[in-house]
């Protein structure tokens, strides 16, 4: 092993993954790790992808989504097509999460009108058990 590479454990420790997350991606052909018998080594570029992989999950982006992403970066156009066609993912992507926040804000607005109510409820019956004893 070189300076370059790092072991399944090094991968897991650094980027805190799992094995099986690891294997799962290379799985998907995600990852593409050398293989010397058992032992997987990975690449700089495997830790370049790895980080483009879990940046693309957090945002929310699908594996495959991830995986066409990272096969344009070889398209020879200076990336031109991997960072436009992120550009229109990430877009969308911004698009439904601001919507999800807008359905969550107006649950959280109904769900504390209703704990109000409750409230006013819960105060109501204990004033008329208190004036019934």
């Amino acid at each position: 092993m070189n300076n370059d590479t790092m072991t399944i454990r090094q991968m897991c420790d650094a980027y805190d993954v799992t094995p099986r997350t690891l294997r799962f991606y290379e799985a998907k052909e995600l990852l593409f790790p050398e293989r010397h018998g058992q032992k997987r080594l990975f690449t700089k570029r495997d830790r370049a992808r790895l980080k483009l992989i879990l940046r693309g999950k957090r945002f929310g982006f699908s594996l495959e989504e991830i995986r066409q992403l990272l096969d344009l970066y070889h398209m020879g156009d200076q990336q031109q097509t991997q960072i436009a066609r992120t550009y229109e993912i990430a877009r969308k992507r911004l698009a439904d999460m601001e919507a999800q926040r807008d359905e969550l804000n107006d649950a959280i607005g109904d769900l504390q009108d209703q704990l109000k109510w409750g409230e006013k409820m819960i105060a109501s019956v204990s004033q008329h058990r208190n004036a019934a004893e």
